[in-house]
């Protein structure tokens, strides 16, 4: 599992405001621009288009969305930003992909930080990446770490004609490509709840130590599901009350919506928490318990043999005058006395409901 806000901090350290250093995890893949542009009547998507080609579409009437696949090219990603007028501490962040979520408003361009999570089926993880977006007139550039995203379904309707996006400007764009990523996360949650129920089920019948790694495990998930989670809302916010200059009056109930989305996802983070600290507790108590049972067997056990160690080491002392020990009938005298009392004692602990 990443976290979010660990990787590669060394690099900017002592490096002026506006230095553009990329901060994240290098990839082989080489840097990709895609596009796509589109009106109500018409579309084009092009792949792995060249830069010169890219920033022709900037004075384009139609709506545009540019998404840049890698990050390592710092000085093609500053090339693409100054063409479109991006602010300089917003090309700073783009590259710097342990941002935390937020939403910054310029005169002529809003810059989204979001994180695109995903659970990876295999390990049962969740895989984190930096997702920026620079809303503008009548562009959308979106910035990626790495190829593979859950913005398919949305360029499927796109290029199908379905839905309202085709027919909606940018701003309609970037929300849906926000909520693409905050209905991922409930993707995500749902797999984590599945993962608790199983958790739960293993700590009640089976509890082993392997479970209290998992469980601190999905507790870490959680809070980093939380961080992603919180400021993005506070973004979404910040999009309804200060972004009048590009974002449309049709598109801010679609926003009110996505507000209420991040407010659910929080919720059932919040819930998740609360369950995973009681699957702790339980973990632990199971573990005090079954600790208990077996110290308690071996008190029971300890407390018959102390008569009967008592009684062999009267008759292991080496004394002369111990009439007893010349009778021929006295040795299993002694060993039924002490069956005897061994079967008395486990008699009365019966009767007490020790055991």
């Amino acid at each position: 599992m990443k976290g979010l806000y660990s990787r590669g901090l060394g690099g900017k350290v002592g490096q002026p405001p506006g230095t553009l250093v990329f901060v994240g995890e290098k990839h082989a893949a080489p840097v990709t621009l895609n596009l796509i542009d589109y009106t109500g009547d018409s579309f084009e998507e092009m792949d792995s288009v060249p830069i010169e080609k890219v920033i022709s579409f900037k004075m384009s009437p139609t709506v545009t969305w540019l998404n840049v696949t890698g990050l390592s090219d710092t000085e093609l990603v500053e090339s693409l930003c100054t063409h479109y007028g991006v602010h300089l501490l917003v090309q700073e962040d783009i590259l710097h992909t342990n941002q935390r979520p937020k939403v910054e408003v310029y005169d002529d361009h809003i810059f989204m930080v979001m994180k695109m999570i995903r659970y990876d089926d295999l390990t049962g993880e969740l895989d984190i990446e930096q997702v920026s977006v620079i809303l503008g007139k009548n562009f959308v550039i979106t910035f990626q770490e790495k190829a593979g995203d859950v913005f398919e379904p949305l360029r499927e309707r796109i290029r199908s004609g379905k839905g309202r996006v085709r027919r909606q400007g940018p701003d309609y764009l970037a929300y849906a490509l926000m909520d693409a990523v905050v209905d991922n996360y409930f993707l995500a949650m749902e797999k984590m709840g599945e993962d608790i129920e199983a958790l739960e089920s293993d700590v009640m019948e089976r509890p082993n130590p392997n479970l209290a790694s998992s469980i601190h495990r999905l507790k870490r998930e959680l809070i980093l599901l939380r961080r992603a989670v919180w400021p993005l809302r506070e973004g979404v916010s910040v999009l309804m009350r200060d972004a009048q200059l590009l974002v449309s009056t049709d598109t801010l109930p679609y926003l009110r919506d996505l507000y209420d989305h991040t407010i659910a996802v929080m919720d059932t983070v919040e819930s998740f928490r609360d369950m995973a600290s009681g699957l702790l507790d339980i973990y632990l108590s199971s573990i005090s318990n079954r600790m208990n049972q077996v110290m308690k067997v071996l008190t029971i056990i300890a407390t018959i043999f102390i008569p009967l160690t008592f009684i062999a080491g009267i008759y292991g002392m080496n004394f002369e005058n111990m009439p007893e020990l010349s009778l021929p009938w006295a040795y299993p005298a002694v060993l039924i006395l002490c069956l005897a009392i061994a079967l008395t004692m486990i008699a009365f602990f019966r009767r007490k409901g020790w055991f």
